[in-house]
């Protein structure tokens, strides 16, 4: 009878195990420990991909906005003229910053866009016309998290938190929109305040900056430069070309980076939010600020408490400060997006992007550290979770007023009052 590896027991006892058994174990242990460290060149390969596809988004990123002012100069003094003189009126600009940003369904795109136009070489779109878009993309932005707290619409109890936790994002930026936009319209509040900020970081006012990028961003920009005057004669057809390309790279390139980061983040960030919540407000503030810079979308980080607060891990007064944060958090975009401008007009650019800052900044110092106001936005936010719960299409209803019907109102109110 041969040898088993394994013999069963018999009087004398088990039959010991042949020396190269030993051998083998101690192998096969030694590979076995080896592949955790077989697999961290791996990891590391991994993360530099992600860090270089990230740098090269931000590049296309960067890109768009330097071609959308380009793509402005060529169409004309006229047509340039037409537009900017219908955002004189605040009425009109609110309604431009909110349908734009709704129909984008992301604000990082709309204010990036604005603070191309208003840093354009030639013809710039003006500050003070520009400063109620900017407002007008923060009412516009919240659609996300309000409509992702409609897929919980099968759920009473869970569909009452989620859209009180989605809403309470709406409420706050209505009511710093509404107080604001008479304070601007009254004493130029905003656009005073980022000018001065500009002046004291660039210098006198007036003197031309070039961006540390510009040359980079204009060999990127040759072959569209190259294909527009190839595929048009007219300055105007090229400009519309240019125009469309930057339009695609700053939109293209904003939704890869957020799904890139996303992809590195966000099983992190759930992970972070549901533990973390509970310290205090200002550390909540902070995450909700971190948080957005990272993945670079505030609509990410109000859209992950949506479904927290439904599964009833988080509530609405822990989800309030984390909203303020991701406010702040979403401004560094824009104030990238100035980072890519040159010339004269630079500092506009700037200036329109410290607006966004100043703006949410204002409204956070305004509404939340008084708890008599801040209550305001968590009320109304609870009173129309209930509203909707008992009478689901009512938040349909809500959604489709306040993001396209209140664009509407603002356009007759511009109509009736000339």
């Amino acid at each position: 009878m041969g040898w088993a590896p394994f013999p069963p027991a018999r009087g004398r006892g088990v039959r010991p195990l042949p020396p190269w058994f030993d051998t083998i174990q101690a192998a096969a242990m030694r590979v076995d420990s080896a592949e955790p460290r077989g697999a961290e060149p791996s990891q590391a390969l991994d993360t530099l991909r992600k860090v270089l596809t990230v740098l090269f988004l931000l590049f296309v990123f960067l890109m768009g906005v330097k071609g959308l002012g380009g793509g402005f100069k060529l169409l004309g003094h006229d047509l340039l003229e037409a537009f900017f003189s219908a955002t004189e009126n605040p009425f009109i600009g609110l309604m431009i910053g909110i349908l734009s940003t709704t129909l984008v369904q992301s604000s990082s795109v709309s204010t990036s866009m604005i603070v191309g136009l208003v840093a354009a070489p030639e013809n710039p779109l003006p500050v003070a016309n520009a400063v109620p878009m900017i407002m007008g993309t923060n009412i516009g932005t919240t659609v996300t998290n309000t409509i992702v707290a409609l897929g919980h619409l099968g759920r009473k109890e869970e569909f009452r938190r989620a859209f009180a936790v989605a809403t309470c994002h709406d409420f706050f930026n209505f009511i710093t929109v509404a107080v604001l936009l008479v304070v601007e319209l009254t004493t130029g509040y905003l656009h005073h305040a980022a000018s001065w900020i500009t002046s004291s970081i660039g210098g006198v006012s007036g003197v031309e900056y070039e961006s540390p990028f510009d040359s980079v961003l204009k060999v990127g920009l040759g072959p569209i430069e190259s294909l527009s005057q190839w595929a048009f004669e007219s300055p105007q057809a090229q400009g519309l070309l240019m125009i469309g390309f930057s339009a695609v790279f700053i939109f293209g390139a904003l939704v890869l980076l957020v799904r890139t980061m996303r992809t590195a983040m966000q099983t992190r960030v759930e992970a972070s939010l549901n533990r973390l919540l509970g310290r205090s407000a200002a550390f909540s503030f902070v995450l909700g600020i971190v948080v957005t810079v990272m993945v670079q979308s505030s609509s990410i980080t109000t859209s992950l408490l949506v479904p927290l607060a439904g599964a009833g891990l988080i509530t609405l007064p822990q989800a309030f400060p984390v909203t303020l944060g991701a406010n702040i958090g979403t401004t560094v975009t824009a104030l990238l997006a100035s980072m890519a401008v040159s010339g004269a007009n630079a500092q506009a650019g700037v200036t329109i992007a410290l607006v966004h800052f100043l703006f949410n900044i204002t409204g956070t110092l305004m509404i939340y550290p008084v708890k008599a106001v801040r209550a305001i936005p968590l009320k109304l936010a609870q009173g129309l979770a209930d509203i909707a719960v008992n009478s689901r299409q009512w938040a349909l209803l809500y959604v489709i007023v306040l993001f396209y019907g209140l664009p509407a109102l603002f356009a007759f109110a511009d109509r009736l009052f000339g």
